[in-house]
This record gives structure tokens, sequence and C-alpha cells, in this order.
């Protein structure tokens, strides 16, 4: 099979689209397929001329003023026409499409090459955090401008589907992704690491993301009132220098990688999610494979993690102190928390990359098998559309 994989980020950045796009690179290089992998440039940093056996082409692209660790693809899609006519792929997966992947949806229906788009962040909810209400609209017309065009669309959670149905978005599955069950594994609890960061032996709660608006880290002030706890921030991102302010007694980890990180997450005794835009929420499943009970936001992908009572605690969006609740329930109760540990690692040791992957190759073949879809609309209609769905 060739494919052709366009996404919106990729080395040397680090997110859930990047850890997934490497996993799908590792599992097509073992089948022997022939990839290309078509990406934004990265502007002063190095971006790989090849990854696990796929050519990989940048396209030029240009910083966020807000983020400068978001990169946008700029030009038209005559390059995207060209590079993907001279590959020939026998599909297009588009990774977490938006700018670029919409120049890719336009290039692939002029070839008449079936696409396969892989919904993974709700960049329309993100309108909202950044002070642009008003854009969430316009932002969801062009999520919907690619999946409409999509011969499938895969969501990672139910509720990742019911949001693109309530928009109007048809033919989609169901895609979660996997878990690396031996980096994220309760036997890379460290106690050398815990002395450092509890020094007076307080348990350890901690977030594991990016820092920046949508995360919402910033409701985590809401566990100054949890006796006996650390706060350990891990990653980094636009929203840090606020955070540090807002949470003095924290300790910020930074951006961790590889075994690292695989080693403060499973020194961690409770993980903490508060963002409400997650569409699947990868590092949450990391923690629940590490041994780690979870206190996420009732929202978004963890609802789909999280086993409520069994493997963790889901509260209701905005209410902190439910949030505190959950998190004193569990660092003030050893047995429970193992108990919930025990479970959390038990829930994801079956979610394989191996067979994820899997499950996606059966989707490119039905996607190819399809083919593309008919156009569903003229574009000039496009706006009256989205208005009717609202």
């Amino acid at each position: 099979m060739r494919i052709a994989i366009v996404a919106e980020s990729f080395l040397p950045q680090t997110n859930g689209v990047v850890t997934s796009v490497l996993h799908v690179l590792q599992h097509l290089r073992r089948r022997g397929d022939d990839v290309l992998v078509i990406v934004p440039d990265a502007a002063g940093a190095d971006v790989p001329e090849e990854v696990h056996g796929a050519r990989v082409v940048t396209v030029p692209s240009w910083s966020l003023p807000m983020y400068p660790d978001v990169r946008v693809a700029t030009g038209g899609s005559g390059r995207l026409v060209r590079l993907l006519q001279d590959f020939a792929p026998d599909v297009v997966h588009l990774a977490s499409p938006f700018v670029l992947g919409w120049r890719a949806t336009l290039a692939a229906r002029e070839l008449e090459i079936p696409v396969v788009a892989i919904y993974q962040t709700d960049v329309p909810a993100y309108a909202a955090g950044y002070g642009v209400p008003w854009a969430e609209r316009l932002l969801w017309r062009r999520v919907c401008d690619i999946h409409d065009r999509a011969a499938l669309t895969l969501a990672p959670s139910t509720s990742a589907v019911a949001a693109l149905e309530e928009q109007g978005v048809e033919r989609i599955r169901i895609w979660r992704r996997g878990v690396d069950a031996e980096r994220f594994t309760p036997d890379r609890r460290d106690p050398v690491l815990r002395a450092e960061l509890a020094p007076e032996g307080q348990k350890l709660v901690g977030f594991v993301g990016r820092l920046a608006p949508e995360k919402q880290v910033g409701d985590l002030a809401a566990l100054a009132a949890v006796p006996g706890i650390r706060l350990v921030i891990i990653g980094d991102g636009p929203d840090r220098a606020r955070l540090q302010a807002l949470l003095p007694d924290a300790h910020f980890a930074g951006m961790l990688h590889g075994d690292d990180l695989g080693r403060h997450v499973a020194s961690l005794d409770v993980m903490v999610h508060p963002g409400e835009t997650e569409t699947f929420c990868q590092v949450v499943q990391e923690g629940l494979a590490a041994g780690v009970p979870v206190v996420a936001v009732g929202k978004g992908g963890p609802i789909d993690l999280v086993d409520h009572s069994r493997t963790g605690w889901l509260y209701p969006p905005g209410d902190l102190d439910a949030l505190a609740g959950f998190v004193r329930d569990l660092v003030g109760d050893e047995a429970k928390r193992k108990a919930f540990g025990t479970a959390a690692r038990r829930a994801v040791l079956g979610r394989r990359w191996s067979s994820v992957c899997g499950e996606l190759v059966g989707h490119y073949a039905a996607a190819i098998e399809t083919g593309p879809p008919a156009e569903p609309f003229p574009l000039g209609l496009l706006r009256k559309r989205v208005k009717s769905r609202r």
C-alpha cells in the first residue's frame, strides 16, 4: 500500500498528533508499505528527512505570534498536488487536519485520491480560550469542509463522534489510541525522584501536557487547600510564566521525553487533568498505564478513559470544589489509591499500538474500496450550511 500522511505538526515538536503519527509510521514500516510524510517546516529547527523508513517533505510555514511552537503552513494547494501526483498514493491520511490539511483535501480531490481524516484537535473550542469566541463558528466551518470531503473520518472518542455528528459530519468511525505500557509502567516508580520532589513526604499530584489556555491548568490552584500534597507540572508552553506565578509552590519539570517522562509519571500518586477540550487525552491513558489513578474533568475524551470510582474520578466541568475533594479522597486513602492504580493499569493493557494501527490499515483499505465521496455541496454554500447547523 502507498500512503501519504499529511500532518499539521511533526518532529521536532512533541504532542499527541506527532506521537500518533510516529507509531503509525513504525507500524507501516513493519508492514513494508511505501509512505510519504508532508509537514510544515520548523524555522530554525531540523525536521528529519526520513523517519521509520518514510520520506519526509516540508512545506513553508510561519509561527503563530502568541504560540511560536505552532507552525501554520503557507501557500496554496499546487505544491501538494505535485507531491501527491509524483508519489501516487492509494490513500491520503490527514493527521489532525486544519490549514495544511485543507490544502491536502483540495489536492487529493483534484487527483481523485481517497482521504482518511483523523479528527484529533478540537480547534473550534480553542477560540474562547484565546479570546476570540466569535471565531468558533468559522473554525467549525473549516473542520466540516475537510471532513465532509473525506472517505472516512476517524474520531478518538464517543464525545468527539458526537461533536462531529452535531455539526453534520458523516462517515465517522471511532479510532482510539494505543499506549506504550512498557514505558508507562508502575515499575518505573522512582523513590529517589519522589524524595527530591517531595522532601517532606508529600503526595505527588501531577499534570502532564501543554501549558496553554485550553488546558485550564490554572484550575489546579483549587488544590492549594488540599493538605500534604506537592503539585508537579510536566510540560511547557506559552502559559508557563503565568502558571508559575499562580502556582508558586508547584514544581515545574519542563518538557520531558521518553523514559524520563515515564519515570516521572509513574512516580506520581495522582494525575489530574482539568482541560475540557480534549478529544482523547493520551496523557490520561499513559497515567493509567503507569498505575496512577486519575482525577479528570467529566467532559471530552477522559469520559471514555477514566472509569469513575474504579480507576479514578470524573468531576463536573467547572466544579473545582469537586476536583479538590476527589484529590483529597485519593491522597488520604492509601488502600483506595492502590486499588484504583491496579485497576487503572489492567484497564489499558490491551490497548497496544500494534492492534490500534492494524485497525487503521483496515480503515485505509475501506477508504480505497469506496473511493472519494461525491462533492457534498458547492463551496459558496458553506456559510449557509453551517448557520443551519447551529
